[in-house]
């Protein structure tokens, strides 16, 4: 069926159609005009009541306009009542008008003028009352009444004639509906006729038509949801015609390869592409000459990775499609490869904590009986004594195992932390004096803070700690001497940080700068600066572990440390820890005078299964005075226990026992029979039974393997001295209040 033949028919009906109309507009046209009649009607109905509503509203501002001046004295407040005052005569002239052919209307304003003028009589008056008498006169004429009493009437009328003109309204508008409904019938019978006579003699010809344009409907949705779906997408996506020109692409294209708007257009060819993304001459995506002796397969997709300038990692895919053009894809792989890098040093993490955590337990015990019994045989000889010396070494090596150990596992995140909220204004300053004799006269160290610095939640002793590491770090950068530079300030780290620093939660930081002069680092050894025993440092001068100590306490605290550096320039360290909200900084312990160690006579259950840290530990505590019984596990000690439970003040138990009872188990069995027995655990490497996500949970005791004679001593003392049960619980004791004496200070040296 020709187009022709299909546009003829639809002419023809369309004469039809006109014919059609023209025969009914003549029978209804003159139900437009009156129609058209109605409606003035209706319109002039409202601007009657517009008019209405005007007047009783100019009444009320001028009644408004003498309150305020009645009220303040000022002649600003009677702007509008002055003009209220010629709009009132004005609108009065406007009713006449309209209403002129209603003779109830107009009885009704000859009946409201009066009212009117005596309404402005009585406004005038107070006003001038107010003038001449002050403000009591015209009070007194306003509490008779007569200005309310004159608005009643005001709005009574106003009211009357607009509930009359509302119903004159309704009652044109009813017949204007009427006469409007009877055309309308008339035209839509006309219209459907006609229409019903084409679409009957042009079905058949249209039908041609619809099924084309149906197809050609799907073909356009189906072209947009194809083009939603390449928006949509997270990789760019660019679609090349055998002659290398571009044909179609989404917005991620444009900006993965940051291309400019204007380039990015149909029909720009390959070659541009690859000339604006080349930076020098390094090329960025492939050339054409590539494209072209390409891998021997035909339809093999060439893979390979770009970096930008700015450090983003691309993957780009030359698909060839089967016309001869190719599609390029692009992809981002920076967020993988920054989780890839996590997730090596997560396995990295887990290794050395396996690794640690095995070797801690076992060698901070023999360090702990090294320990003591060194410092048993240095209390039984004179200072004079050669030995002595001797003595002093080995003990100053094995504490140096001991730090080594306790670095180790720093680095793992397997230190048990205790953090609190700590004001760094009050405890960095603190440090200072100590890093300046520390570092030396060739160091000058200074100090900068910000007012109003966060507090931050961390464990004190652990930051000292790193403070200490990276001043010493920053020390042997400068062996000729320079400037150490410590800064405290507030900072926020946002969603942009934290997309470029995929391990750092967005949120507020209290930062510590640690800043040098020194020699500075390359690139390559910034890089691997917080591996564990890697140092740049000669054979025998350090051991690698500095730094990786900062990093696993930071990380283990839920902070962030950054590392700039710059060869010949120095070194500057910041370390990033969480601000402590809704939370109070203790104030800082200061040291006093030497005191002696304490002693008591309170009863404590020692449960150790290595013989020689249970022996060790049961004569420093016999030796300072404390009735002492042991267990070798965790169901011995609850048959010790059973035997002397109302005599037994103290648990001391290593965390990890052999069998079924641990000590995190003992102490809870204890506790459940008498809770007034103080805790006090023991480990050179914590488990997870009274460290969760590397804190020490709450109300939890712990004295590190190895320990000291002081350090046992204070560390009893301290437990024994908290506070006793509430009211409620048991607390029962067969000893008396004696079992602890007062610390003294020592006197002389």
């Amino acid at each position: 069926m020709s187009r022709y033949i299909v546009a003829r028919a639809n002419a023809l009906m369309l004469g039809v159609l006109v014919a059609l109309l023209l025969m009914v507009g003549g029978i209804t046209w003159d139900r437009f005009n009156a129609a058209s009649t109605a409606r003035m009607w209706s319109e002039h109905t409202q601007e009657v009541l517009g008019t209405l509503k005007d007047l009783n509203l100019v009444v009320r501002q001028a009644e408004t306009g003498q309150r305020g001046f009645l009220l303040t004295g000022d002649e600003n407040y009677l702007a509008p009542y002055q003009a209220a005052i010629g709009r009132v005569s004005f609108l009065q002239g406007e009713l006449q008008r309209l209403t002129a052919d209603n003779p109830t209307q107009q009885e009704r304003l000859r009946t409201l003028s009066p009212v009117l003028q005596r309404k402005l009589e009585e406004l005038a008056q107070t006003i001038q009352l107010r003038r001449t008498a002050g403000f009591d006169a015209a009070m007194a004429t306003v509490r008779t009444d007569a200005g309310r009493d004159f608005m009643q009437q005001i709005e009574a009328t106003i009211d009357t004639m607009t509930a009359e003109e509302q119903g004159l309204l309704k009652q044109r508008l009813d017949d204007a509906d009427t006469r409007s409904a009877w055309v309308r019938g008339l035209v839509a019978s006309g219209i459907a006729i006609a229409v019903f006579g084409m679409l009957w003699a042009a079905r058949m010809l249209n039908q041609a038509w619809a099924r084309s344009y149906s197809a050609e409907a799907e073909q356009r949705v189906v072209a947009q949801q194809l083009r939603v779906s390449l928006d949509s997408l997270s990789q760019g996506v660019a679609v090349f015609s055998p002659a290398r020109d571009l044909m179609n692409w989404n917005e991620c294209f444009q900006e993965l390869l940051d291309l400019p708007k204007a380039m990015v257009r149909r029909g720009t060819p390959y070659a541009a592409f690859a000339e604006q993304t080349a930076v020098g001459d390094m090329p960025f995506l492939e050339t054409e000459d590539e494209i072209r002796h390409g891998p021997s397969q035909p339809h093999e997709p060439v893979t390979y990775e770009r970096t930008r300038a700015d450090g983003r990692l691309l993957e780009v895919r030359r698909t060839p499609t089967p016309d001869g053009g190719f599609v390029l894809t692009l992809s981002d792989m920076t967020k993988r490869a920054q989780a890839e890098g996590v997730l090596r040093e997560a396995q990295k993490m887990q290794a050395i904590g396996q690794l640690t955590g095995g070797i801690a337990h076992d060698f901070n015990n023999l360090l702990t009986v090294i320990l003591g019994n060194l410092e048993f045989a240095r209390m039984k000889l004179d200072a004079t004594n050669p030995v002595y010396v001797r003595i002093e070494r080995a003990a100053w090596a094995a504490q140096r195992g001991a730090t080594l150990t306790a670095q180790l596992l720093a680095f793992a995140r397997r230190q048990p932390l205790a953090p609190a909220p700590i004001a760094l204004t009050e405890t960095v300053p603190d440090l200072i004096p100590l890093l300046r004799r520390t570092l030396g006269e060739h160091i000058d160290v200074r100090y900068v803070e910000t007012a109003g610095l966060w507090p931050a939640m961390a464990d004190a002793a652990q930051l000292e700690s790193a403070l200490l590491n990276l001043a010493l770090n920053a020390r042997d950068a400068m062996p000729g001497g320079g400037r150490l530079t410590i800064e405290l300030g507030n900072r926020v780290l946002d969603e942009e940080y934290a997309r470029s620093h995929i391990e750092v939660t967005p949120g507020d930081y209290a930062m510590l700068a640690v800043s040098d002069t020194g020699h500075g680092m390359t690139p390559d050894v910034l890089a691997r600066v917080f591996e564990p025993f890697f140092t740049t440092k000669p054979d025998g001068k350090g051991t690698g572990l500095g730094l990786a100590m900062v990093f696993g306490f930071v990380k283990q605290s839920g902070g962030h440390v950054n590392i700039y550096s710059e060869p010949g320039e120095g070194t500057t360290v910041r370390i990033y820890l969480p601000r402590a909200v809704n939370a109070t900084v203790a104030a800082p312990q200061r040291s006093g005078a030497p005191i002696t160690l304490p002693r008591g006579t309170a009863t404590v259950l020692v449960v150790e299964d290595e013989a020689a840290v249970r022996e060790i530990a049961c004569a420093i505590l016999g030796d300072l005075g404390y009735h002492v019984l042991e267990a070798t596990d965790g169901e011995d000690a609850l048959r010790v226990f059973g035997a002397h439970a109302a005599a037994i003040d103290l648990l001391l138990t290593d965390v990890v026992l052999p069998g079924k009872v641990r000590g995190r188990e003992l102490s809870e069995r204890i506790l459940a029979v008498r809770p007034a027995v103080r805790v006090l655990f023991m480990s050179g490497y914590t488990e997870n039974s009274i460290v969760h996500h590397g804190r020490l949970d709450d109300g939890v005791q712990l004295i590190g393997k190895p320990f000291k004679r002081e350090q046992l001593a204070r560390k009893v003392a301290e437990v024994l001295a908290m506070p006793w049960p509430s009211a409620g619980e048991p607390a029962e004791r067969t000893d008396d209040d004696t079992n602890l004496i007062e610390l003294k200070p020592r006197h002389g040296g």
